[in-house]
């Protein structure tokens, strides 16, 4: 293994999960929300993202993790390994609900409570996941 990509709905322990399996293999990590968001909430250019998340495909060894549906089929095609954590949305829930208010290296700020993107797409997942 040398390419992996993390995968699973909100709260499923992917960074967690992550961060684990890098100190394992001692693969570097890099964090799709971390290339994605601003320390401000706001968000880069899909232009912005795709160049940063380019550079990352190209090099020999990583592991990517988030799922961000938009590029999944660029991720998959360049990684040889896939890691989906596939839980209950309850069992998901609860892991979201157990980092609110902590510091993580994976989010550019500190969750206070679950923001409106965060229902959206805890929500859209557990619906893609029934069907």
């Amino acid at each position: 293994m040398k390419k992996a990509i993390v995968i699973g709905s909100p709260g499923a322990g992917k960074s967690t999960f992550a961060r684990r399996l890098s100190g394992a293999v001692h693969l570097p990590l890099y964090y799709l929300d971390m290339l994605w968001h601003r320390p401000d909430r706001t968000t880069v250019s899909q232009e912005v993202f795709d160049r940063q998340l380019d550079d990352i495909l190209r090099q020999d060894r990583w592991i990517l993790d988030g799922t961000y549906l938009r590029t999944l089929e660029r991720r998959l095609g360049a990684c040889d390994t896939v890691f989906l954590l596939d839980f209950p949305p309850q069992v998901c829930l609860s892991g979201a609900q157990a980092r609110i208010g902590k510091k993580r290296e994976d989010l550019p700020w500190v969750e206070s409570e679950f923001d409106a993107e965060f229902k959206q797409k805890f929500w859209q997942a557990a619906k893609h996941k029934d069907t």
